[in-house]
């Protein structure tokens, strides 16, 4: 008698757990981890169960980027029967199957849209806490294109370094320097953080002079970017010195040329001006010599 009641209650128990789960809403993430290519599309998946008619269903998606941690949003929502979009997605985020399920998609994707979703879903008057499911999205792309910098000074014995810098590559890329001319030589790269990698060179000499590339590659792609050194002696004016010269060479003609024009100039104005006084002078002299002639014999 003991033994079949304690069957009976330890059955009781276990229906009524069924039962209370059977009336409480749950969410399903078929994956929790994705990967997808820049520019291509993929669909963030998220199931749940109810028993509820589905006129008050609720789904909320929303995003953590891994660029900034602390400012998650909103990145899609179904709410009554409505869609709301984040004005930034319209047009590329949207459901799938709603409201028989809460899949959204996600087209054109950018490395920006890496982060962790969060898929949360509610269905009044559904007992309990909203179901929640969550995934992380990885957005890979190719290299973008590197720049190239270099600084120091080119004066045989000095010290230059080569920097090459790339906005964006997913995974992170690895980064090569190499000197082209005379021959292809590797030369050894200091990375600073993921994305930038410099080449120190010391004392440097005509040797060095020459073509240097930057290479910038993952599984995705690579990218190249160059800079041309150019190392000089001292004793010897570098080119952008001569640039210089020559410049201040030809800027002293110029202002020497439009000195003597204006001496010659002012020089002209004066001898015409002479000229004229002295024509007006005899004329004068020409007009009244008679006059008086007369008026001494009058």
């Amino acid at each position: 008698m003991g033994y079949t009641a304690g069957l009976l209650l330890r059955t009781a128990c276990l229906l009524s757990s069924v039962l209370e789960h059977a009336g409480t809403l749950r969410v399903t993430m078929r994956t929790h981890s994705l990967e997808v290519v820049q520019g291509d599309a993929v669909i963030l998946p998220c199931s749940f169960f109810t028993m509820s008619p589905l006129s008050r269903l609720n789904i909320v998606w929303t995003l953590t980027p891994f660029s900034d941690p602390r400012s998650p949003k909103q990145v899609i929502a179904y709410d009554h029967g409505q869609v709301i979009e984040d004005p930034a997605l319209i047009g590329r985020v949207g459901f799938v199957d709603v409201p028989w399920r809460a899949d959204v998609v996600l087209n054109n994707t950018r490395v920006s849209d890496a982060g962790t979703y969060r898929c949360v879903v509610s269905n009044p008057p559904e007992a309990g806490d909203p179901g929640i499911g969550q995934l992380s999205l990885s957005v890979l792309a190719p290299p973008s294109l590197p720049m190239c910098l270099w600084d120091g000074d080119t004066v045989v014995g000095s010290s230059v370094t080569l920097t090459c810098v790339v906005e964006q590559s997913v995974p992170v890329p690895e980064i090569q320097w190499n000197k082209l001319e005379p021959e292809q030589i590797p030369l050894p790269v200091n990375m600073l953080g993921d994305l930038k990698g410099t080449v120190s060179i010391h004392n440097v000499s005509a040797q060095n002079s020459g073509l240097y590339r930057c290479s910038v590659s993952n599984h995705l792609g690579i990218q190249n970017c160059y800079i041309s050194l150019n190392v000089y002696s001292a004793l010897s004016p570098s080119p952008g010195i001569l640039q210089g010269v020559l410049l201040s060479l030809s800027m002293a003609f110029i202002l020497l040329v439009l000195l003597v024009l204006v001496l010659w100039l002012h020089r002209s104005g004066r001898k015409r001006k002479w000229q004229e006084g002295e024509e007006e002078e005899c004329y004068n002299e020409i007009r009244y010599t008679p006059t008086l002639l007369r008026r001494s014999f009058v």
